[in-house]
């Protein structure tokens, strides 16, 4: 079965598993790649053409496979798959309907902190 494929089906029980305790690296890159598929309000940018979330997730699915073994933790996810283009080495960005634009680095950062935070029992 596709690595991609595979992602797609237990992404659902991955997110869950992250929320619920420590999650391990790998649930805590596919936690990052499902924040951007349910980005709402908001257009991904690469190279300066704007791309839905799930076109944008797909896209960063493919960097990740891509990548293959260089890409241990999220961290790494975040610096080789989710923060700039390997064409253009231009910063990817999130940009909202109300204006604002961030970087995706700085979005896909803010998640990784969320998930690493400590959860109270």
């Amino acid at each position: 079965m596709p690595i991609s494929l595979l992602s797609k089906l237990l992404a659902p029980a991955l997110v869950l598993a992250a929320l619920a305790g420590a999650p391990s690296e790998a649930e805590k890159i596919e936690a990052l790649i499902q924040s951007v598929a349910h980005l709402s309000n908001a257009k991904f940018v690469r190279n300066g053409t704007e791309y839905d979330a799930a076109a944008a997730a797909n896209h960063l699915r493919t960097k990740l496979e891509n990548a293959g073994s260089r890409v241990k933790t999220a961290d790494d996810f975040i610096r080789y798959c989710g923060s700039t283009s390997s064409v253009s080495g231009k910063p990817y960005e999130i940009r909202y309907d109300d204006g604002r634009v961030i970087t995706s680095e700085a979005f896909l950062r803010a998640r990784l902190a969320e998930l690493e935070k400590p959860r109270s029992e």
